[in-house]
């Protein structure tokens, strides 16, 4: 994206288009294979759905979602611009520095979320990787040098990578096999609501106080959540 920005900015987003021959690859090679159950969700089934979904751990789960895909859309958002006030970036710089974020995030998920989760435990776990998304956000507004954004921008992915995985597996635990895909996909819907809360909230911070208090805010945002699940019990999550 940061490559094809350079040329023009609205050159960009024609790589949505490429969208049209996945779908078109999907469609032929993903099969759905025959099941005898029925996906609709039955009537008390929709009760049992409904009772997962007031109980506190549910809800604090979801809220752990969104407020993570706050801070992360923070990152997304704001760092070009920080980059390119700092030392002047451009679009193929701040395209390398959110890649590197997206690698550490995926090497992690794959390798390292659940085998810490078990070292330690998945609250433990939680709480640890938010811990390192509001330290390397911390540092943002004091990097000017490429040899030191790089590494950051790979252990706040790191950190990112150790959460969502762990979360979605707290959420997999509180519903029964029938119910699971449900509660997950409420999950994903709030992980684009904090999306869209990330610019609404951190708007105003932007253009009230400047950019680094922008990355202050998301740290805190990012800690606090982290201490919510490390006070949580671990006893309470529901399997």
């Amino acid at each position: 994206g940061g490559w094809v920005g350079q040329h023009h900015w609205q050159y960009s987003f024609y790589l949505y288009g490429l969208g049209l021959p996945l779908a078109a690859i999907a469609a032929v090679l993903l099969k759905e294979g025959q099941s005898g159950q029925s996906s609709v969700i039955l009537t008390g089934q929709n009760q049992q759905l409904l009772q997962i979904l007031r109980q506190p751990r549910t809800l604090q789960l979801y809220l752990t979602l969104a407020l993570a895909a706050s801070v992360v859309y923070s990152v997304v958002i704001y760092t070009p611009l920080y980059l390119r006030e700092a030392i002047g970036a451009t679009p193929l710089l701040n395209g390398s520095v959110l890649a590197v974020r997206a690698i550490g995030a995926a090497i992690v998920s794959a390798l390292v979320a659940s085998r810490l989760a078990k070292a330690v435990g998945t609250e433990r776990a939680i709480a640890l990787g938010f811990t390192l998304m509001s330290l390397t956000l911390v540092t943002i507004p004091f990097l000017d040098q490429l040899e030191t954004i790089m590494p950051t921008a790979v252990l706040f992915g790191m950190g990112f990578g150790v959460v969502v995985p762990n979360v979605y597996d707290r959420l997999a635990d509180q519903a029964p096999s029938e119910l699971r895909s449900s509660v997950l996909a409420i999950g994903t819907g709030c992980n684009s609501l904090g999306q869209f809360i990330s610019p609404l909230a951190l708007g105003p911070v932007w253009k009230y106080a400047g950019l680094p208090p922008v990355f202050y805010v998301a740290a805190a945002v990012a800690l606090g959540t982290g201490l919510l699940n490390l006070l949580q019990r671990p006893q309470d999550s529901h399997r």
